[in-house]
């Protein structure tokens, strides 16, 4: 639990600092605009966190600038002639209002959603999103399996959520993980590299020289991929200030 905050501005760049009981300090960089945030253990002071951003302002700032410049999809209305992705592959959505259930299935390059009449633009976008949560839950567990041995680390579970500031996470205290429900809309190698990622969390936390060298050991093209998968449009939401 968060027992302190502060707000630093180190080389012109605003921080909000949380103290809280963990053993590393964690430098994030969040959407839409490079909001930069930093949980620090609760035994470090102001001066010693400042000290960890100025060594980190380089990537900091690399990370505000990709943010702020990164290509995003504009709001979705759910009607026909949308595009919407799956595993990377564009579809043009095609809406058929009808008196029966609603369904969705890919029909070539066209994405059919059948809707009651009285459907909202939420009640679509809520078929879509439950839609790609299954495409995910059918994706995941083979991935998982496969990179079990390999990885030498049991999951524990999966959990598909949407996220605004991360594509994933994990608990290594239970060995589960959670992925952005975003990934079902990037290419399959991309959700693959997010879920070694996240599983080689199990054996390392922190995001240091021990986990960078087992990731590469274990996917050593992470990096592009990691690349590619931000490099892809960011979904348009609906960001507090």
């Amino acid at each position: 639990m968060s027992t302190a905050s502060a707000h630093l501005t180190v080389s012109g760049i605003g921080v909000y600092v949380v103290y809280k009981d963990i053993k590393n300090l964690h430098i994030g960089v969040y959407p839409p605009n490079g909001r930069v945030r930093v949980a620090a253990p609760e035994r470090l002071d102001d001066d010693t966190v400042r000290l960890a951003i100025v060594q980190r302002l380089p990537w900091i700032r690399r990370q505000t600038e990709r943010l702020r410049h990164a290509e995003r999809q504009s709001a979705r209305e759910m009607v026909t002639g949308e595009s919407h992705y799956l595993w990377g592959r564009r579809l043009r959505l095609h809406v058929v209002e009808t008196e029966g259930r609603p369904s969705l299935e890919v029909r070539g390059s066209r994405l059919h959603l059948s809707v009651p009449v009285e459907f909202s633009a939420a009640d679509r976008q809520r078929i879509l999103d439950n839609w790609y949560r299954k495409q995910l839950k059918t994706a995941v567990p083979a991935l998982i399996k496969k990179w079990e041995p390999i990885i030498g680390v049991s999951v524990g579970g999966c959990t598909i959520r949407r996220m605004k500031t991360k594509w994933g996470s994990c608990s290594p205290a239970s060995g589960r993980i959670s992925l952005n429900l975003e990934l079902a809309k990037k290419h399959s190698a991309c959700l693959e590299y997010l879920v070694v990622h996240e599983m080689t969390h199990l054996h390392e936390r922190c995001h240091n020289e021990r986990f960078t060298e087992l990731l590469s050991s274990y996917l050593a093209n992470w990096q592009a991929l990691r690349d590619q998968l931000n490099q892809a449009p960011l979904a348009h939401e609906e960001w507090s200030a």
